[in-house]
Parts: C-alpha cells; structure tokens; sequence
C-alpha cells in the first residue's frame, strides 16, 4: 500500500468515527502525496460537506471530477455544494455531469420531481415530512411540521442525495433524504389550534379551505404517527407501525399562516363553512410542543 493509500484509510477511519478536522489532515496528506488521485480530494470533500463548509465542498468536488469525470459521487457533492452557494451554473454543470436533463437559465433550476420525503432533523428527533423537490437538491416542505423542529410549512431546504430510508406514496416506495440546510425560511408562522370533539369532516374542512386561502392546515391526529429509529432509517413496518399509534395522544390540528389576523379570519371562514363552533383557543407554537412524526 502506498503512502497516499495509508493516508486515505486513515483518513476515512477518522471520518467514520466523526473526528472531521483529523480526517481532513489524513486526506490532505494523501493529496500531497498522490496529488493527481481523484479519492482523496472527494472524501476531503466529504468532510466539509459534513461541516457544511460549502465553498470548500465544492472545490475539492470540482478537483476530483476533473480527475475523475467518471465519479458519480463527486459530481453529486458538486451539485449539492454549488445549490447551497447560490452558484446555479456550477449546479447545472454538476447535475448534467450525472445524467440529469437540467433545463437551462441563469436562476435557479425550476424542475417538476414529484414529492418526496425528507428527514428535516437528522441528527436529533428525525421528524419525516412530505416536500415537493424542485431540483436534485431542494425540496419545499409541504406537511406543517412539528414546533420543535425549527421548520416551518414552505421551508425550501437543501437535502441529500443518499437514500436513509423509504415511505410509500401510494403503492410506490420512494427514498427518504435527509436534510442538509435551511436555504429559504417560510413566511407561514405554526399555529396550534385546540379543536375538541372536531369531526373528521370539520377537520377536513379546515384543511381544504385553508388551502384555497394559500396557507395551510393538517390534523396531526392523522398524519403523526410514531415510528422507531429503524424503521425510519430503513422500511417502516406496518405492524410495529400501529403497535406505536395504539398509545399516541389525540393531537391538536395545525394551521400554517403568516399573521394572527389571517388565522382569525381563517378561523371565521371555517365556522361558517362547516358549522363547528368548539374551538377552545390557539397558539403560536414555532418551538413549543410535540412528538416525533
């Protein structure tokens, strides 16, 4: 084994073991010994892509791809590194140099790709939520997340591109993301709405009326379910599933809205369209309540 090999195994040995600053002195060694070997500029990427040190991501990415144009995992990091910056052109260049048809501009790419789930606190509760992704890398958050997550509905996030995890969309799997940044902060505040003997169809109500009024409503009694760690890092099992919801709490409904007057008239709008006249009060609740979804 050669002195850059012996550098690059330790370097990855660090870096498995979460020691970034060694590692990256580990690959940084490797590069010096073997400077025209694409390895180690990636996994040196690597490190700062996990200290979200993107412009640095991004010139060790660009470096091993221009050794190596064949390195799916550089050119992927590149485009990860490249969104976070804003430096939509290097982003586009990434994403094409993984196969990926990018529609052309001088903005950020406006891309179609379906919904997706993504781990909004990877290293903490693990809240999943659905999220509409608009590129390779970015998704907008479309369920109201839990307060404590720190997120928000229409939250536009960076997120990964290794899978952790699966949920079904219908009868299809998609692959669970995990969450890499915030990159644009929703204007819609969580609100906590305190909604006793509400029907299923009241709650619906909400939920559809807050939607034609460009906001957002969920009833978290549906669509919170409490899941293990392993299964939200592999397949989540439907019997464990249930055995988990048995002894859930009856939540609250959640509303997304910029103001307090726009919950109120919200409010206002749903009592006279469905009937229900129970609500016992609301809060705005960014960091104050919940369970892991």
């Amino acid at each position: 084994m050669s002195a850059a090999e012996r550098l690059n195994e330790l370097g990855r040995g660090r870096l498995a073991d979460g020691e970034l600053d060694g590692a990256a002195t580990a690959f940084r060694g490797a590069i010096e010994a073997a400077p025209d070997w694409s390895v180690p500029w990636f996994n040196l990427g690597l490190c700062h892509k996990r200290a979200a040190r993107w412009a640095d991501c991004a010139t060790c990415n660009a470096q091993a791809v221009e050794l190596n144009p064949h390195d799916q995992g550089a050119w992927w990091n590149l485009g990860i590194a490249a969104t976070a910056k804003g430096d939509w052109n290097e982003a586009r260049r990434a994403w094409r140099g993984c196969g990926i048809d990018v529609p052309d501009g001088e903005g950020a790419p406006a891309m179609v790709l379906g919904l997706t789930p993504i781990r909004i606190d990877p290293e903490g509760r693990g809240e999943v939520v659905w999220c509409d992704r608009i590129d390779p890398a970015r998704a907008v958050v479309r369920n109201v997340p839990l307060p404590e997550s720190g997120h928000r509905f229409g939250d536009v996030l960076l997120h990964d591109g290794e899978p952790r995890g699966s949920r079904k969309l219908g009868e299809r799997e998609v692959a669970v993301f995990d969450a890499l940044a915030l990159l644009v902060r929703s204007d819609l505040r969580t609100w906590i709405l305190d909604v006793p003997d509400s029907s299923s169809a009241a709650r619906e109500a909400l939920e559809d009326l807050a939607h034609e009024m460009g906001v957002a409503a969920e009833d978290w009694s549906r669509s919170v379910a409490f899941i293990c760690r392993s299964c939200s890092l592999g397949r989540a099992h439907d019997r464990h599933d249930t055995e988990l919801r048995r002894d859930r709490p009856t939540m609250a409904m959640a509303l997304a809205a910029r103001s307090e007057e726009e919950v109120r008239e919200v409010l206002e709008r749903w009592r006279q369209r469905s009937g229900y006249d129970g609500l016992a009060g609301y809060v705005a609740a960014e960091d104050s309540w919940g369970p892991a979804r």
